[in-house]
């Protein structure tokens, strides 16, 4: 897909505790953001669900920084958000984590905002090798400028990096710091419906 390597979690990986699948009680204090609900299953190409199949993320904050040295710091960091977390597909092959809304940001030099979006790392025993994407947000307008998403030169599968807005996924809420969005996106391994990962 030609994306970019940053490292995968593993500069957050000696902070997380019981609480992987949650990025925002990861600290003592509330992070910055919009909260969402990121969940979806991973999948066979013939739909049959790949359970036990351990899913890491990682993503900038809600000012668009990353808590990595090699972020160029042009945001500021959250003291109370590290923007990792890992999770383990159930038997269905579902996932689910609880997470802030991250901004765009600005690539290098000469370059455009790059879209909201999330990596994931996948790996487990039906894979030979640990697999790397990342997924967009319907309806953002950046996606359609993106320069890493527009290289996929098959539309459907630029749309399937796409994660939808799940209205019945979303709690009902009076407001408060437990609001959430929720998002569905469905990650499939192999085949030609299969989600694009990177090289």
């Amino acid at each position: 897909m030609g994306v970019p390597r940053r490292a995968a979690p593993v500069f957050g990986a000696d902070r997380l505790g019981p609480n992987d699948d949650d990025l925002t009680s990861q600290f003592d204090g509330e992070p910055l953001g919009q909260r969402i609900i990121m969940h979806g299953r991973v999948l066979e190409a013939d739909g049959r669900p790949v359970p036990n199949t351990l899913i890491e993320i990682w993503q900038a904050n809600a000012a668009g920084r990353y808590a990595d040295r090699a972020d160029p710091a042009f945001m500021p960091l959250d003291p109370n958000f590290i923007g990792a977390g890992r999770c383990a597909t159930d038997f269905e092959g579902r996932y689910e984590f609880k997470t802030i809304m991250p901004a765009a940001y600005a690539g290098p030099i000469g370059t455009m905002f790059r879209p909201s979006h999330i990596h994931f790392s996948i790996f487990g025993r039906s894979l030979s090798e640990r697999l790397i994407t990342q997924c967009y947000f319907e309806g953002d307008p950046l996606v359609e400028r993106d320069a890493i998403i527009q290289a996929i030169p098959d539309p459907k599968g630029r749309d399937r990096l796409i994660a939808h807005f799940d209205h019945e996924a979303t709690p009902e809420s009076s407001g408060g710091p437990e609001s959430a969005l929720s998002f569905r996106w469905d990650i499939v391994l192999r085949g030609p419906v299969a989600t694009p990962m990177e090289d």
